[in-house]
């Protein structure tokens, strides 16, 4: 048993880039990724990526959020009830599967058509399998507008953006863990792919 703990805790720790920021109209844009090896991520599609997300959403949020597929696209619903956050069918943009928003209670009402949710999956020139989930051009309701008050942007960090970073964290360390990886720790690295205000 004192075999296995260490040979666990020796392992490298699973390195997850990491970036969310309020751009300059205000909307969201957060992009997370973790770089896999090929022996585990061999085959995984955005389309397989996305399957699991929405299976680990409703599993992380112990069944309170609850991914549903409609006439129209796919709804995350507080209790199978409550549309939170509405998208349409999921489309493909060049190597992305985007899903784009179009509703919810948590999106401000006269900025519904904006945003999207994607995913991807590229090899990387060491062989290795980069899996990422970008948010952008998202206006969560907490925001209200395009220029929120001070108070505004630390109610939606200490809540809406603090809870989106630790679900697609633990989302990217749970999907290397169902794949056959064994890491000792999860360690965030910040990255810059986009200016704006962190949030």
């Amino acid at each position: 048993m004192c075999g296995t703990l260490f040979a666990m805790s020796a392992k490298a720790p699973l390195q997850i880039a990491c970036q969310q920021v309020l751009q300059e109209d205000s909307s969201v844009f957060s992009i997370q990724w973790t770089d896999l090896p090929l022996e585990l991520a061999k085959g995984m599609t955005p389309q397989r990526l996305l399957e699991a997300y929405l299976r680990a959403i409703r599993r992380m949020t112990w069944g309170l959020i609850r991914p549903k597929e409609t006439d129209d696209g796919i709804a995350f619903c507080l209790l199978g009830r409550l549309a939170l956050l509405r998208f349409l069918r999921p489309e493909p943009e060049g190597d992305w599967l985007a899903l784009r928003i179009c509703g919810g209670l948590l999106v401000q009402r006269d900025q519904c058509d904006r945003g999207e949710l994607a995913f991807r999956c590229e090899q990387l020139p060491d062989g290795q399998i980069r899996v990422t989930l970008r948010l952008s051009d998202y206006c969560p309701l907490l925001l209200g507008s395009q220029r929120p008050s001070v108070v505004r942007r630390w109610l939606y960090r200490l809540t809406q953006a603090t809870l989106h970073r630790l679900v697609t964290i633990r989302f990217l360390a749970l999907l290397y863990r169902e794949l056959g990886g064994i890491a000792g720790t999860v360690e965030t690295i910040q990255v810059q792919v986009r200016s704006g205000r962190d949030t």
